[in-house]
């Protein structure tokens, strides 16, 4: 049979069609919509690529072997982690260092999921979540970290790596439609309108420059397993705070993070296989992903408020949702929540200083999972 009648032959499957569909889909929300579009229009392209019958860019083609060279060796989320690294500012989490403890409590939702998966695999009938590593590699969707959630995925379930990462990235790309409701239902409007003092005292040159050299020798004494992702964010931070590798901090900033970006894109989705892709489990690796999320906004929400009743100077608990690590798309969100509840409420330096702090703490999340999960 030629290669023209076999192609032909091929597209007789429903499950190319769905995924063409599914690939199309994340292209128009990159392009209409402008959802994580660096991200999800190579991944549309990449199931586009991976679903065309007989594809050559397939089984053993050049996606094959950016796969086993970025994925499975854990490469591209590692570089993808250094040019964060670049971007971050961690001066207003050094200005006000217990927003540290919103990143942690907006973690919970990472280890609910992982409980629930483990409940929803014991139901009879659902077979693709087996084990106490696929529950982990579901759950660490609640990290709103997409490098964290590749890495975990790879190691612990490969098979599942397609959907959680589909789920990982389109629910960070959803930050401002998902917290606002799950914010306004936990807290009062008085609460959204408390106002915040800017800490006065500025961070100096040393301080930074030991801070990334710290957290990494902390966290990799903690949990070792952490060591590689939290290292490359740090090590990242350092290129930008040394103030003399200015050249190379803009490069991992831009180049690299672009080139990276645009391989890891299209090659989680061409593991958006039909075969694969197309299941029970996929949906229910999406629907635990959206739990994921919105227990991490609460989880850190009500951190606040329980924070609250013991200060006499409140926090504005909508900084707890900041918790999670979807920099920085949720401190832009609450910003403008507490902007539309009083226009002259500025909260961005905390909101910031939390998203940060979620950043590290999902890191560490991933890392204990690593650790603690045999």
């Amino acid at each position: 049979m030629t290669d023209l009648l076999r192609g032909i032959v091929g597209m007789s499957d429903w499950r190319v069609w769905a995924m063409f569909g599914v690939g199309l889909a994340l292209i128009w929300l990159a392009v209409k919509k402008e959802y994580e579009p660096n991200l999800l229009l190579p991944m549309g392209f990449g199931c586009l690529l991976a679903n065309i019958p007989f594809s050559s860019a397939v089984g053993g083609g050049f996606l094959d072997v950016l796969f086993k060279g970025g994925i499975t060796t854990e490469l591209f989320p590692i570089l993808i982690f250094i040019g964060i690294g670049a971007m971050i500012d961690f001066g207003p989490l050094l200005q006000d260092p217990e927003m540290l403890f919103f990143g942690a409590a907006a973690q919970f939702g990472i280890f609910f999921t992982i409980i629930l998966a483990l409940l929803v695999g014991r139901i009879p009938g659902v077979t693709g979540i087996p084990g106490l590593k696929e529950a982990a590699a579901i759950g660490i969707i609640g990290a709103a970290d997409g490098p964290t959630s590749i890495y975990v995925a790879a190691r612990f379930a490969p098979a599942l790596l397609a959907p959680i990462t589909v789920a990982a990235y389109s629910y960070m790309s959803l930050v401002p439609i998902i917290q606002p409701p799950i914010i306004r239902m936990l807290t009062t409007r008085e609460e959204r309108m408390i106002h915040m003092e800017n800490p006065e005292h500025e961070v100096s040159k040393t301080v930074k420059v030991i801070f990334p050299i710290a957290v990494t020798l902390i966290a990799g004494i903690i949990a070792p397993m952490s060591v590689a992702l939290i290292g490359s964010l740090m090590f990242g931070n350092l290129l930008r705070e040394s103030g003399v590798t200015e050249r190379l901090s803009k490069t991992a900033q831009n180049e690299l993070s672009s080139l990276v970006t645009i391989l890891l894109g299209i090659t989680i989705g061409s593991s958006m296989g039909g075969k694969q892709f197309l299941n029970p489990t996929t949906l229910l690796i999406i629907g635990m992903g959206l739990i994921a999320f919105v227990f991490d906004t609460a989880g850190g929400v009500l951190f606040a408020k329980l924070i609250n009743l013991f200060r006499k100077r409140k926090i504005n608990p909508m900084i707890g949702a900041c918790g999670i690590s979807a920099f920085p798309m949720s401190a832009r969100v609450i910003q403008k929540m507490a902007q539309q509840e009083d226009g002259s409420n500025f909260i961005i330096m905390h909101a910031v200083g939390a998203n940060v702090a979620g950043q590290i703490a999902s890191i560490i999340a991933g890392g204990l999972i690593l650790a603690l999960v045999r």
